[in-house]
């Protein structure tokens, strides 16, 4: 399994920074990194006994009864969470100055107030339904106990780049060199114990605690039927030219877990952390993996060759959709559906793009889109089915925050963004003016920038590109673990930029178009039909005296504005299909119109609205928009002999960026080259419709 793993010196050991310093290494210690520095370990624990049990002999245990819920509801609830939260336990965290616990991180969920590093206090408007805290299982909690001096791995000559780093006295944007430099010791590590230095057992001891301390947390605060924990944590690959790999690994209960979670130091392949996933499901141990930026892979997340560069093959694709039912579609490091360059026909592709990487510590560079955003990957994957291959990308949809802090941060009036101490303020952001010390300590830093712009200095760099997104949401029966992961394997999830939009999205042959009007019109779809995520079997009806629109399904959506947020103003239709000739192609079609105005034939889209925003106070027009907008609507183009998807998109009013927000709280005019609004969104998931 492992001889898989053949990578360069650079992208094991690069983080979010550099592999400076690596042409240093000597000729063995290359060789020696390129191998896993951990051995794949497969125990688990049974919680509810407290006895470690290999896998070669588990046996699974009993089956916990259902939580009694006086919410359950057959039709399915929305619920809305978050799936990407880290702590004080990643590194980079750290690194950033949270001082968040995973308890912490629940009771922000929750409704309470956490700390900011910087001090000042977090809060979201309304608790969430359901939370994940995922630190990175490379070397988990290593650092915070690296930066005590009272413990015996700080004694280490390495350790002093990060000892005290979070002291109450460091905790500035003064810090930022030292916070930078401390990314060089996850590298220092590995290389002591390449060089036997340190026994990899001493890290993965501090691993274990901090693993099973997250466990804890999110047992202590998982309260079924009014909100969800799950255990999770994220593992963290790249290729070579360091493009991000990522994904947030998710288990079902915590009832029976792994001792150690399987890291990029045990293999960089994703094929592998497949593996292992497989082998602990043989025991009874379900998760799944959710790619997240795919946006910054530089083409690698969804290209058409697997690990060794060999095309995808059917056992490739069984076990990655397996695996990865789901990926994630925009979080603060930027939204992954689409990209201009990709999707040319799309007027809204460009929503919240960061289309760039970190390579070492220069100025980021562009990610390819190709092989990069997710509406591609639902083309390719219809190019793979016709050549009789599995469809390994049929994903479901959802969105995340990424936050650092332990806090989501979704709010456009009160953002903070991921980066902790180094995204406390409007200047750290680049979104107000720099003063002329911070401009010029800000420059001679590597790979930070600064920006001319309007006569003006402003933090340059990624920061200003970051967003204030996003959400997961689910349709399930209650709130609990048991529900809202079934919801997850089944895909009948869709995703939010931050509001807390509600989307339904079904499909059937024969549903009458005042369906969404019916008193049991869900119950109707859900029996006749299918929903999000799902795929619609070719309509049975044969005959040439059948009308064409008696073969086409009809699509039902039904979307409901966030009352916190602005009013709707389209709801949208994306379609993808493959021809008899093997192309695939796209389209972008309105459905809906505000204030009940029919689409334009001629294009498909609705006349603009009118809806406007004040950028002197970020007032925006009350009473332009919806506050739902639904429909029957059936593809006036359908080709039953054509395999196709379909997932439904709707669109709010123009409402204020973070970055003017920014602005308008110091008193200074918005910069002229951000955007200053946005459009919030939502996105289903496809369904996926199969032919005759």
């Amino acid at each position: 399994m492992m001889q898989r793993n053949l990578l360069s010196v650079c992208t094991l050991l690069g983080l979010l920074t550099a592999c400076g310093g690596a042409n240093q290494l000597t000729q063995e210690q290359r060789a020696a990194i390129r191998q896993p520095l951990f051995a794949t370990e497969h125990t688990i624990i049974d919680r509810r006994s407290g006895v470690k049990a290999d896998l070669d002999d588990a046996v699974k245990s009993a089956e916990r009864g259902p939580d009694i819920n006086p919410h359950f509801n057959p039709e399915r609830n929305a619920y809305f969470g978050d799936l990407h939260v880290h702590t004080n336990y990643s590194f980079d965290a750290f690194a950033f100055g949270a001082l968040a616990t995973p308890y912490d991180a629940y009771r922000f969920a929750k409704g309470e107030a956490v700390k900011h590093p910087a001090g000042f206090n977090m809060q979201l408007r309304e608790s969430l339904d359901f939370y994940g805290v995922t630190d990175h299982g490379y070397f988990m909690g290593v650092d915070s106990i690296a930066a005590d001096t009272s413990t015996d791995f700080s004694k280490y000559p390495f350790a002093q780049i990060v000892h005290d780093l979070n002291a109450p006295d460091n905790m500035d944007r003064w810090s930022l060199l030292d916070r930078m430099r401390s990314f060089g010791l996850a590298r220092a590590i590995a290389l002591a114990i390449v060089e036997e230095v340190v026994d990899p057992e001493e890290t993965l001891t501090i691993t274990r605690s901090a693993w099973a301390d997250s466990i804890n947390a999110a047992d202590l605060h998982n309260d079924p039927g009014r909100f969800t924990t799950f255990v999770a944590y994220e593992y963290t690959s790249t290729a070579d030219d360091n493009g991000s790999l990522h994904r947030n690994v998710v288990f079902e209960s915590s009832d029976r877990v792994p001792e150690v979670p399987f890291s990029r130091m045990h293999s960089l392949n994703v094929e592998d952390l497949w593996d292992w996933m497989d082998t602990l499901r043989e025991a009874g141990v379900e998760s799944m993996a959710i790619p997240h930026n795919s946006n910054k892979s530089n083409g690698q997340m969804f290209q058409l060759v697997d690990w060794a560069g060999d095309p995808i093959d059917d056992e490739y694709a069984v076990q990655r959709i397996r695996n990865e039912p789901l990926v994630e579609i925009t979080q603060i490091k930027g939204t992954s559906e689409t990209h201009p360059a990709l999707s040319t026909r799309d007027e809204w592709a460009d929503f919240e793009l960061v289309s760039t990487r970190g390579v070492g510590m220069g100025k980021p560079v562009a990610s390819q889109p190709d092989g990069s955003y997710v509406r591609q990957a639902l083309r390719r994957g219809l190019e793979m089915e016709a050549q009789g291959i599995t469809n390994p990308y049929a994903f479901g949809v959802i969105g995340s925050s990424d936050t650092h802090t332990g806090a989501s941060q979704i709010d456009e009036s009160n953002f903070s963004s991921k980066l902790g101490v180094l995204s406390a303020d409007a200047q750290l952001r680049g979104s107000v003016p720099l003063g002329f010390v911070e401009s010029i300590f800000v420059g001679i830093i590597p790979g930070q920038g600064v920006a001319e712009v309007d006569g003006e200095r402003f933090l340059g760099g990624q920061q200003n590109e970051f967003g204030a997104s996003g959400l997961a949401a689910v349709w399930a029966e209650e709130n609990t673990r048991e529900a809202i992961y079934a919801a997850l394997r089944r895909k009948e999830t869709f995703a939010t930029s931050g509001p807390r939009i509600r989307l339904r999205f079904f499909a059937g042959y024969g549903f009458p178009d005042d369906l969404l009007e019916m008193v049991d019109g869900v119950a109707t779809a859900y029996a006749t039909g299918v929903t999000m995520g799902a795929d619609l079997a070719p309509n049975k009806i044969d005959g040439a005296s059948v009308p064409p629109q008696s073969r086409a399904p009809q699509f039902a959506i039904w979307a409901q504005a966030d009352a916190s947020s602005a009013l709707l103003q389209r709801l949208q239709i994306i379609k993808g299909w493959i021809d008899a000739a093997g192309e695939t192609h796209e389209d972008v079609i309105d459905v809906a119109c505000a204030g009940g105005v029919p689409v334009n034939p001629a294009n498909n889209r609705c006349p603009d609205n009118g809806a406007t925003v004040n950028l002197s106070d970020c007032s925006f027009s009350a009473k332009t928009g919806d506050a739902e907008l639904r429909t029957v609507w059936t593809d006036p183009n359908f080709d039953a002999s054509e395999r196709a998807f379909y997932y439904a998109r709707i669109l709010e009013n123009p409402t204020c960026r973070w970055n003017t927000w920014d602005a308008i709280k110091a008193g200074t005019v918005p910069r002229s080259d951000l955007a200053a609004t946005l459009q919030e969104r939502a996105w289903s998931s496809p369904i996926h419709v199969l032919p005759r």
